[in-house]
């Protein structure tokens, strides 16, 4: 814990589409359980100019729209809007900014105020340092940034400094909402919860590890931002490589903020450098063309951006992290757009029995393997060999089943959770153990600027792929040519 309960919630970028789809749909989540303090007042910000009770009609339309009609009720509405103000400010509009300022200072209670900065990340320090001046982010204030922070170290490490100038590391809560994942955070209870497991999740037992992030839709309007992110920016340095830290971690001494955090760094410190003489053979880029998702046809990418591009909107590489646990063990990454469906899944392949006793009946021992789907739903799959049913007069036949656990079947009477309601509640608490810590971010950005530049010298550009497909055939080529296939 870093400071008392919050009382009050001023998110900055009230009005926009992250606000709308999944903010404020997730207090809703929070006040419908009864889970939001009570005292907690929330103030919306943004610079289109309009009064509370308009913005508050805004915010039941969100609802509406987010929440399933089973879990909405006029009663938690209600409460929820009675917390709710607004006020229009712009960072170029003094007079504007004091009267937030002024404002803040009337709401804000007994307790702590967070602050969500919501907004493009090359305005955050200009809204922290403008916190500062007014004297709204001493003691008792904390900071939400959403990642991706900047668009590569040096832009990282400038946005950084800006918003430490104002608040301490402590206090800087910055938002990867695949953390908030219930899936996520069931990959640490999976792991370091259950004996079976751990002994085991090492080089000399596990052959192979494949993160697929997939995605079926494609920019949804989001051209110019992804057009200078691209993939790798976007997906990869975001959310796939805190996947990879928390499959690829050392056990934490206990589950608390800088333990936690400690081991994710060491992963990433870990991974080796991919330079310009190995971009080639470890990676492949792509980028979609014109095709079919779900049997209906979409454009490519160049048509939704109308003009020429290199951006990538699939990569896929081959990690290797040099330490002791995982010598030897690729680490297959891949993401895209305008894959088959919408999937994401960590697969881990483990190694051969060293010897098969029933080879002399012709029987083919594969070797297992374990699945945990993050989305679009929960699930965890155990692969294991079992004899095949029969009277065997040659040697027994084996067959591979799987152990299932449906998340959402063993836990069909709780409902499921959003991100950003866990993120929200740790937040308003002041836990940051589910939050990126600045040093976590840097080695992120460095070990992907690498790879950029590495593609740069190399001449290497994306290679096109029909919408609907797993990328460019040479991914494919990517994992076959270390005798492994992509799990799909």
């Amino acid at each position: 814990m870093t400071g008392a309960p919050a009382s009050l919630l001023t998110i900055f970028g009230a009005t926009g589409d992250l606000a709308q789809r999944m903010l404020l749909p997730s207090l809703y989540g929070l006040q419908r359980e009864g889970l939001l303090p009570g005292p907690l007042r929330i103030l919306g910000t943004a610079r289109g100019e309009m009064d509370a009770q308009v913005f508050r009609e805004l915010v039941a339309q969100a609802i509406v729209r987010q929440v399933p009609e089973a879990e909405r009720d006029e009663a938690t509405l209600q409460a929820l809007l009675q917390r709710i103000d607004y006020l229009a400010a712009s960072l170029d509009d003094g007079p504007s900014l004091r009267r937030l300022g002024e404002h803040i200072r009337a709401m804000r209670q007994a307790g702590d105020v967070v602050y969500h900065l919501s907004t493009a990340p090359h305005f955050y320090a200009s809204i922290c340092r403008v916190l500062g001046e007014m004297g709204l982010a001493g003691d008792g204030t904390r900071v939400l940034l959403e990642k991706p922070i900047g668009h590569d170290l040096a832009s990282s490490i400038e946005i950084n400094d800006g918003v430490a100038r104002v608040f301490d590391e402590q206090r800087v809560f910055r938002v990867d909402h695949y953390l908030g994942k219930e899936g996520v955070q069931n990959l640490l209870a999976l792991r370091f919860g259950n004996v079976m497991f751990e002994p085991l999740w090492n080089a000399r037992h596990i052959q192979q590890v494949q993160i697929t992030v997939a995605e079926a839709v494609g920019v949804e309007g989001r051209g110019d931002y992804y057009d200078g992110a691209g993939a790798t920016r976007d997906m990869l340095q975001n959310h796939m490589l805190q996947l990879l830290c928390l499959t690829a971690m050392e056990p934490p001494a206990k589950f608390d903020p800088g333990a936690v955090r400690n081991e994710k760094l060491k992963v990433l410190q870990s991974l080796r450098p991919i330079g310009p003489a190995e971009v080639a053979q470890e990676t492949v880029i792509g980028q979609y063309a014109a095709g079919a998702i779900h049997g209906a046809a979409v454009p490519g990418y160049l048509d939704e951006l109308g003009r020429g591009s290199r951006t990538e909107t699939f990569v896929a590489l081959r990690a290797q992290i040099d330490n002791w646990r995982w010598s030897g063990v690729p680490f297959y990454l891949r993401t895209g757009k305008r894959m088959p469906r919408r999937h994401t899944e960590i697969y881990l392949q483990f190694r051969q029995v060293p010897h098969s006793i029933f080879a002399h009946g012709g029987a083919r021992v594969q070797p297992n393997a374990l699945v945990i789907r993050l989305q679009p739903d929960e699930h965890i799959e155990l692969r294991l060999m079992t004899k095949t049913p029969g009277l065997d007069r040659d040697g027994l036949r084996l067959s591979e089943v799987a152990l299932d656990l449906d998340m959402q079947e063993k836990f069909a009477t709780m409902r499921s959770r959003t991100a950003y309601e866990r993120l929200y509640l740790d937040a308003i608490e002041a836990n940051s153990t589910l939050f990126v810590r600045r040093d976590e971010t840097e080695a992120a950005w460095g070990w992907v600027d690498s790879i950029h530049q590495a593609w740069a010298q190399a001449g290497i550009v994306p290679r096109s792929y029909p919408a609907g497909t797993w990328g460019p055939g040479s991914a494919v080529t990517l994992t076959e040519r270390h005798g492994h296939s992509w799990h799909e």
